[in-house]
């Protein structure tokens, strides 16, 4: 079983903190990005997300939301998966979409990236 709650890291170096996952599979947690949109120094956001109870033996989907408030205007929005090789190692695959906020309906084309 793939434990969605603790300490990940990802590629960029980035940190994730997910506290312990409610029964319901509601969960939250803290985000510490080394990449930001303005290229300045990592910062701490708030995120908040779902876990999908697994079937038994399957690997559990999850999904949440991560906002940048601290240092630009713009949520993202993570949806993955979470995998056990066979050594144990546990492994978070994700999506992201990341939408910034404009000032006006003729920039909507630039916000979403």
């Amino acid at each position: 079983q793939c434990q969605l709650s603790g300490l990940w890291r990802n590629e960029q170096d980035s940190l994730m903190e997910i506290s312990a996952l409610r029964d319901n599979g509601d969960f939250q947690g803290k985000y510490l990005t080394r990449v930001t949109l303005s290229g300045g120094c990592a910062h701490i956001s708030p995120l908040k997300g779902i876990q999908q109870q697994p079937v038994e033996g399957g690997w559990p989907t999850f999904a949440f939301t991560v906002r940048w408030d601290k240092f630009s205007n713009a949520t993202t929005a993570f949806a993955g998966q979470c995998f056990v090789d066979s050594g144990g190692k546990e492994t978070l695959t994700t999506m992201w979409l990341l939408r910034e906020a404009v000032g006006s309906l003729k920039e909507d084309w630039k916000a979403t990236r």
